[in-house]
């Protein structure tokens, strides 16, 4: 299917990790200009490298507005333009009891998965209202709707982003450009790699026991038994920044293999 997005500029965070990658992919295979991001470019340079399409890569950090803002001028001063935004940027954070968590533990979830949201789109939407068409997506999680008892720094911040994205959706649609949320669970990336390795240790069984036995016991949702791609959380993303998707807004895509247990977000 053409996604009706070739030429388009996408401004990809986090673009080093699995899902950010896997999205600049496909966003080049349907034809975009890629401007790619992370704290770190070396590996993410020579990645790059291998996608058929004109890409530049900009190391930005996230919890500084001035980086965010020089990243949104990179992207202006090589391409002219600022078309889609995905930002994917994130962490797990600290986990344990939720009155246990130190003022620091929930600020820095607070720093990195809600407030860079907002420094990315006061920087990046002035060139998407010029042109009167854009596109910004934000990863989420199942956490945000389905918290878990000892991810509450994680919890609380993904829930204010997709609280803070369905905010903008009512705004910017008027300008033509679309938010939405993307809200994956269970991937198979490098973060849920280590939780596994972590289990395996502690119950002292295989890596693909302890992938086992914790869909069975921890997502009863996930009806496949196996953790997602990231090329499938890439392909919905791809949809919803496309013209394709060009009446989805103020949306919470989910990709996540059932694991929500409940019919609404």
């Amino acid at each position: 299917m053409d996604l009706q997005i070739r030429d388009k500029v996408a401004l990809i965070t986090g673009a080093t990790g699995g899902m950010g990658f896997a999205t600049a992919k496909i966003l080049a295979e349907e034809g975009c200009r890629l401007v790619l991001s992370d704290l770190k470019t070396d590996d993410l340079q020579n990645d790059a490298e291998s996608l058929p399409t004109e890409v530049i890569c900009v190391a930005a950090d996230v919890t500084k507005q001035a980086d965010v803002d020089a990243l949104a001028r990179a992207s202006r001063e090589k391409f002219g333009a600022i078309d889609i935004v995905v930002h994917t940027s994130g962490i797990t954070g600290a986990k344990g009891h939720p009155l246990e968590m130190t003022d620091e533990d929930y600020r820095e979830a607070w720093d990195i998965d809600f407030f860079s949201a907002v420094r990315m789109a006061r920087a990046t939407f002035p060139a998407m209202r010029e042109k009167g068409w854009g596109r910004f997506v934000c990863i989420t999680s199942e956490n945000a709707v389905q918290p878990y008892w000892d991810e509450a720094t994680y919890n609380t911040a993904k829930a204010a982003l997709a609280a803070f994205v369905k905010n903008l959706s009512y705004q910017e649609a008027a300008h033509g450009i679309l938010c939405n949320t993307v809200s994956p669970a269970f991937i198979e990336t490098a973060m849920t790699d280590g939780m596994m390795e972590k289990r395996s240790k502690e119950l002292g069984v295989s890596f693909d026991e302890a992938v086992k036995s914790f869909l069975d016991e921890e997502r009863p949702g996930i009806v496949q038994k196996r953790r997602g791609k990231v090329e499938e959380v890439a392909a919905a993303i791809a949809l919803v920044v496309s013209e394709r998707g060009s009446f989805i807004n103020g949306s919470n895509l989910r990709v996540d293999g059932g694991s929500v247990q409940a019919v609404q977000n």
